[in-house]
């Protein structure tokens, strides 16, 4: 289970900014180096880059299992280099635009779609095939490759899952004498009754670098049917379903249930509202009760999905990937390492290493992950019923996504509004498309 900061969530998505220009030799010597495997008979090994996806243990472990690739003969072996997340837009952007970048790779969740639409994207839809007679392809979670599907094919494989969901406080529910909610309407009656007993219901933070306010906003559109993009991947915001979910919202901010700092929190201010037992039920990611840490850590449950006023439900969650580059020293070189990669790289989740939700079922099957409630519980109830920002339109993601909504300052903008109370749905809404149509202009 990834005990991941929020605030730091956006830089493990999106993909700002990508140069054209050719690589700062500095960036490009940090970047170059890398251990071979054995085995290969290419003269050229691949690169395959990977992040720092959760605690100290993960990237040597991931390079143990990377170095352990033994190709066929007349395949490249594989070298392993980590990128961190401080300037990693500007490190693949440069990279790849010199031709000097990996072969293989994660990044940014929505990085894939960019490179594609820059022509730099070897599509896996031929690897993706490959897995049916090896049973990969069904053995990711149901819905879950649709994510990675463009109108050219997939522009990445499924690697590991960020996602949004409610989190409550057991004991402090208990004292307010209320139930875990199940609707909207049971769940503006939790925090009614919270609020009694001087704790907020709707826990939520929108302050700098914490980008979950502008999530949880989403989730509850998607929530109600609704969302940000229609089916032509054009912006689509002031929708009667998007409005009447805003203004929830804003009943909920203006019946006092949520933090009046809320728009100005931070990932640490939200954890330190949850340690201080001023949070009694709120909306973060999976590592919420691991980040929170202590006592109250052990009071934390992942809430149940809501339903909404139309019977609909739904939420929002960021398929990380991984992709593969035209710049290779071998196509099928790439997908045999691939390949080899996903059938051996169970140890990241079952050791502990703190990476994100798992892709596949295997995984998510094993007796470490069963043993986890959290990811049962956000596995069971919430995985079938997740959107991604291409809501309600479809599920695939597109290249334009990461300029704009996906951490941007109309979104901040938005979500600062919101959670301030001092703006009407419609009018925000508004301002929110006008926003993201400069952008896609």
């Amino acid at each position: 289970m990834a005990s991941e900061s929020t605030g730091a969530a956006f830089t493990r998505r999106g993909f700002l900014g990508l140069a054209g220009g050719v690589a700062a030799t500095t960036l490009l010597a940090a970047c170059s180096g890398g251990t071979s495997g054995g085995g290969g008979g290419s003269s050229k090994p691949l690169k395959f880059w990977n992040m720092p996806w959760g605690s100290t243990a993960f990237n040597p472990l991931d390079k143990k299992i990377t170095l352990a690739y033994k190709p066929k003969s007349s395949l490249p072996s594989a070298t392993y280099q980590e990128i961190q997340w401080a300037n990693f837009t500007q490190t693949f952007s440069s990279a790849v635009a010199s031709n000097t970048g990996p072969a293989v790779s994660s990044g940014g969740g929505t990085q894939a779609f960019q490179f594609a639409h820059q022509g730099k994207i070897a599509y896996a839809d031929d690897l993706i095939s490959s897995w049916s007679s090896n049973g990969l392809k069904d053995d990711f979670l149901d819905g879950l490759l649709d994510t990675m599907k463009t109108d050219q094919g997939y522009a990445a494989v499924p690697y590991n899952l960020d996602v949004r969901c409610s989190w409550y406080n057991k004991t402090l529910l208990s004292q307010a004498g209320v139930d875990v909610p199940t609707t909207w309407d049971e769940y503006t009656k939790v925090c009614a009754a919270l609020k009694k007993i001087g704790v907020y219901g709707f826990g939520l933070g929108a302050g700098a670098g914490n980008f979950t306010g502008s999530h949880i906003l989403t989730a509850f559109m998607i929530n109600n049917g609704g969302g940000l993009f229609n089916k032509s991947k054009e912006p689509d915001c002031v929708t009667d379903v998007n409005v009447e979910a805003m203004e929830y919202v804003l009943s909920l901010v203006k019946n006092g249930y949520s933090d009046p700092a809320g728009a100005t929190y931070t990932s640490a201010n939200v954890q330190s509202q949850w340690k201080a037992k001023k949070f009694g039920y709120g909306w973060d990611g999976a590592g919420l009760a691991a980040s929170v840490g202590g006592d109250v850590a052990a009071d934390m449950v992942v809430g149940d999905p809501l339903t909404g006023p139309h019977g609909t439900k739904g939420g929002l969650y960021f398929p990380n990937n991984i992709m593969m580059y035209k710049n290779t020293p071998s196509q099928k070189g790439s997908e045999a390492f691939v390949t080899y990669y996903y059938k051996n790289m169970s140890k990241l989740w079952t050791e502990k290493t703190g990476i994100g939700l798992p892709p596949l079922k295997s995984i998510a099957n094993t007796s470490v992950l069963k043993a986890d409630p959290v990811t049962v519980k956000i596995l069971k109830d919430w995985n079938p019923i997740y959107g991604t920002w291409a809501a309600p339109g479809g599920k695939g993601l597109f290249y334009n996504i990461a300029n704009t909504v996906d951490g941007t300052q109309p979104m901040i903008t938005f979500s600062q509004a919101i959670l301030g109370g001092k703006t009407d749905a419609k009018s925000a809404l508004t301002t929110l498309q006008n926003a993201i149509e400069g952008l896609m202009k």
